[in-house]
Parts: C-alpha cells; sequence; structure tokens
C-alpha cells in the first residue's frame, strides 16, 4: 500500500470518475432492507468467523467499553478498535479501499459527508437492526439504511470555575471576541476532528469568516480533538474554550470538577455520529451482530448514563441534572453541504489561526 494520505478532494475525483461511468447504469437510490433481529442463526454465524474490525473517531475509553461489553454479551468474538480522528480515519479507509484491503467491518466517524463518500462508491452495505427500525427517528437512519446515527453530542463553550467567575463567563459566541480572554482560549482544528469540522462549517454559515478571524486574533491554543479542550480546560491551562465536547464537561462536572457547560445563546452545533457496516467486511456476520448490539436500547442506555453521549433511541433516559435535547437549540449541518465545503473550510482555517 502506497504511504499517501488521502484528503477527501483526492477521493472526490476518484467517485466522480467512477460515478461518470456509472450514472445511467445505477438507480439513484435503492429500497432500505427490511430490519434483522437478532437470531441464534446470526450469532452463530458470527461466532464462526469470531472477530470484528471496529473504526471509531469515539474516544478510546468508549470505543473500548463498546469492545469489550460486546465481548462479554457474546463469548468467542474478539473485537480489535481501531480508533482515531474522524479525518484520519477517512483518510485511512481510503487507503485500504483503493489498494484492495479490505480490513474494516464497522466504522463510525464524527463526520457524516464520510458516509456520503463511501456510499457513492459502494462501500457500504445496507443493514438495518430492529432497534433502529422500531425506536429511532427516520432522520436519523439513511434512506438505503447503510448507516443510522450511533451517538451524538453538541460542540459547546466550556469554561474552568477556578479561573472564571460565573457572571463573568462567556454565555455567546460573540463573548469569546471580548478582549479579556485573549490567550486564555482552546479550540480544536477541523483538519483533525469531523466533529470541529462540523461546527466550524456551522459557525462559519451562521455567524460568517469575519467572526472566525476575530476569534483567531485571540491568541487561541489550538489543539487536535474536540476532547481535548475540556482536558485544557480541566487542567487550567486555558480558561475557556471555544468549542469541544460538551459530553466531557458533562461527566467532570458530574464528578464535582472544576468546570461548567456553556450552550452558546446562538445555539451549539449537533454532532451526530453514524455507524455502517462495510460491504466486503472480511467478517460480514459479526458486522451485522455488532451494529445490532450498537443500536440496542441497552447499549444506548449505556453510553448515555455512563459516557454522557445523546442517543435517539426512544427508549433511552437522560440521566438525571443532564440538560434533555429538547431544551437545547440546536445547530444542525447538512452533511452534503459539509462535504462540498471541507476543503475550503480547512484551508481558510488554517490561514486564519496560522495553523
Amino acid at each position: 500500500m502506497q504511504d499517501r494520505k488521502w484528503s477527501r478532494r483526492d477521493w472526490l475525483k476518484v467517485t466522480a470518475a467512477t460515478a461518470a461511468g456509472m450514472v445511467f447504469a445505477e438507480p439513484l437510490r435503492a429500497a432500505a432492507p427490511p430490519a434483522e433481529a437478532v437470531t441464534p442463526e446470526l450469532i452463530a454465524a458470527a461466532k464462526k468467523e469470531g472477530k470484528i474490525s471496529f473504526y471509531s473517531a469515539l474516544e478510546l475509553n468508549t470505543a473500548e467499553r463498546l469492545a469489550r461489553d460486546f465481548e462479554q454479551k457474546y463469548p468467542g468474538i474478539s473485537v480489535r478498535v481501531e480508533r482515531s480522528g474522524a479525518e484520519r480515519i477517512f483518510q485511512r479507509i481510503a487507503q485500504e479501499q483503493g489498494s484492495g484491503i479490505n480490513a474494516v467491518d464497522v466504522a463510525n466517524s464524527t463526520d457524516p459527508a464520510h458516509y456520503l463518500d463511501w456510499k457513492k462508491n459502494d462501500w457500504l452495505a445496507a443493514y438495518v437492526p430492529e432497534d433502529v427500525a422500531r425506536h429511532f427517528p427516520a432522520d436519523q437512519i439513511d434512506p438505503d439504511g447503510t448507516s443510522a446515527t450511533s451517538c451524538a453530542w453538541f460542540e459547546v463553550i466550556g469554561y474552568n470555575t477556578e479561573q472564571v467567575k460565573r457572571e463573568e463567563a462567556p454565555k455567546s459566541y460573540a463573548d469569546l471576541l471580548d478582549p479579556k480572554w485573549r490567550g486564555k482560549i482552546v479550540k480544536g482544528h477541523p483538519s483533525y476532528s469531523g466533529a470541529i469540522m462540523t461546527a466550524t462549517f456551522v459557525l462559519a454559515r451562521d455567524l460568517g469568516w469575519p467572526y472566525l478571524e476575530k476569534l483567531s486574533q485571540q491568541r487561541v491554543m489550538q489543539v487536535q480533538s474536540a476532547a481535548d479542550p475540556p482536558k485544557k480546560i480541566l487542567l487550567g491551562e486555558r480558561a475557556v474554550m471555544a468549542d469541544g465536547n460538551d459530553y466531557n464537561l458533562v461527566l467532570a462536572k458530574d464528578q464535582g470538577k472544576p468546570v461548567e457547560v456553556v450552550y452558546p445563546a446562538e445555539g451549539a452545533p449537533l454532532i451526530i455520529v453514524p455507524s455502517g457496516i462495510f460491504k466486503n467486511a472480511p467478517n460480514p456476520n459479526a458486522a451485522r451482530l455488532f451494529q445490532s448490539y450498537f443500536f440496542s436500547a441497552e447499549t444506548q442506555q449505556m453510553l448515555a448514563d455512563e459516557f454522557a453521549h445523546r442517543s435517539f433511541h426512544a427508549k433511552v433516559k437522560e440521566k438525571a441534572g443532564h440538560v434533555p435535547l429538547d431544551k437545547l437549540k440546536m445547530l444542525k449541518a447538512d452533511p452534503a453541504q459539509v462535504q462540498v465545503q471541507s476543503e475550503e473550510i480547512k484551508a481558510r482555517y488554517a490561514k486564519l489561526f496560522r495553523v
């Protein structure tokens, strides 16, 4: 395999060339398959394969917990977790698929636009777990059944309560431009994190690039993952975060740590995390079993209770003290638009923030 870093732009070119020859030969949309329950036959077939490769943009402790719980529920099937930032997962899968290497069984990503590419390349298998069909809203399920939203969270503002008084804390994105925060802000990077890519798209769309230009003049500490800003304010390395996952702060606050979550007055970018099975998965039955386990009420409730992730499963209850979805102003992104603008966003962002 060549050691080349593939960007989404590279693969859009490949995709476009492929699609040009298929545009009249392939229907625009296939019907979603019937929902499938977990059967003794599926479990037996999965155990015969004995393993699964799970590529995940979730934090390592979350992905590993999913893997270990699955292994405990289905003894004899081992889960290999390949965890990285969403953009790096995208590059890796592109390299593997382009080289004819079929290594991934199930992948989830914090950048839903990835699934548009994978679906266009006909890399995803259609599979709808029974729980998805019964308990998830239609807008969180791919119409062709190739993916669904496994969990979600928000990108938010946050602060260290030992460094910032509640009455002086920023309450909106506009507040972050106050000179008093210069040199005190930390922020994630859209070239590494799919969640930050989506959040940057939303802010550029709703507040404009002039806002981001002004924010870049605040001497912002730049980190990679959307999980990094909460860690920096928890350690006291920065007083305020301009973006970052809300669940990290929610969990830290539950533990009595000196942090606070701020859902901005303008609204908070909603980050959805789809999961899908690859058509050429080396362990297709284990992949289907894992996907069904991932979307089960039991697993979804665990993600909400122990990791403060959001679930669209109708039977999942929000943990006491956590702000429910219907109480928040959500800023949603269209994955297709993110896909088109992603390379421009990365380039403009790197130029503004000089990273």
